[in-house]
């Protein structure tokens, strides 16, 4: 104990005022805004001996800002199976959630929103995604891994390059 008779106060200051604050992030909540799944050729395109679909995938990343520190993150996946020419499966999920994001730096709230969000969004989609193509007769499609740094990188890129003056390279 101190001499003032206080214990723990923080240095700079008898409250911590002048300590930083931390970031902080929070999923306030999730849920599957919008689910798709079509089979169109079925039960033909369950044929075991046409084997695997080949699976097309796209991923798309939105964000919305809202009151008190609130954002909508939406986690957007396009699955289709095809065997050849033929549709097997159409999965389309729009996976959201809200997060609460405190004392972040300006600079970086676009980042977390495009970057940190997704990540932590993505083991849930995955699932949805998964269980929806094996209740719909297939076997379950398990997504790989998204580094939606690089995702988030390859957007930004995409945008300097339209932003350059003609004959610029």
């Amino acid at each position: 104990m101190s001499e003032n008779g206080q214990a723990g106060a923080a240095p700079g200051g008898a409250d911590g005022q002048t300590a930083q604050t931390q970031p902080s992030l929070a999923i306030v909540r999730q849920y599957v805004k919008d689910l798709s799944f079509e089979s169109p050729n079925a039960p033909d395109s369950l044929d075991p001996d046409k084997g695997q679909p080949q699976v097309q995938l796209a991923v798309n990343i939105q964000a919305r800002t809202g009151e008190n520190n609130l954002y909508e993150v939406e986690l957007r996946i396009e699955a289709k199976g095809n065997h050849g020419e033929e549709t097997a499966f159409v999965v389309e999920l729009v996976y959201g959630a809200l997060f609460q994001l405190k004392d972040f730096p300006a600079d970086t709230l676009e980042m977390v929103c495009m970057i940190e969000c997704p990540r932590l969004l993505f083991p849930f989609a995955r699932r949805v995604v998964a269980d929806a193509t094996r209740d719909g007769g297939f076997s379950p499609l398990l997504i790989d891994p998204i580094d939606f740094s690089a995702l988030y990188r390859d957007h930004q890129n995409q945008i300097s390059a339209q932003q350059q003056p003609a004959g610029h390279a």
